[in-house]
């Protein structure tokens, strides 16, 4: 039986500013960024990301993103190709 979501909560310690949680949701939506980078910078593993895309985006994009992400090799550093070691592209943050 599935919990309801407003009886989920978020990691006690997770102590997220506004400007961490933005960037927990723009982390989320890239392609190429881990979810083990997620937990390593913010502590917060795969579950409690869900949670707080769901509680953060509307719900069509929440599912979007549930989509998005479902399946997806580069999100997962196990399904991920040895080859690729960056996390972002390279011309994705310009100098």
């Amino acid at each position: 039986m599935r919990k309801n979501v407003s009886q989920l909560k978020l990691p006690a310690d997770s102590g997220l500013t506004a400007s961490d949680l933005s960037r927990v949701v723009e982390m989320a939506w890239e392609d190429r960024t881990p979810f083990e980078a997620i937990e390593s910078l913010f502590n917060l593993k795969e579950p409690a990301v869900r949670l707080l895309m769901r509680r953060n985006l509307k719900p069509r994009s929440f599912r979007l993103w549930r989509q998005r992400v479902t399946g997806r090799k580069t999100k997962h550093l196990q399904l991920r190709s040895p080859d690729v070691s960056r996390g972002y592209c390279p011309t994705q943050y310009k100098r």
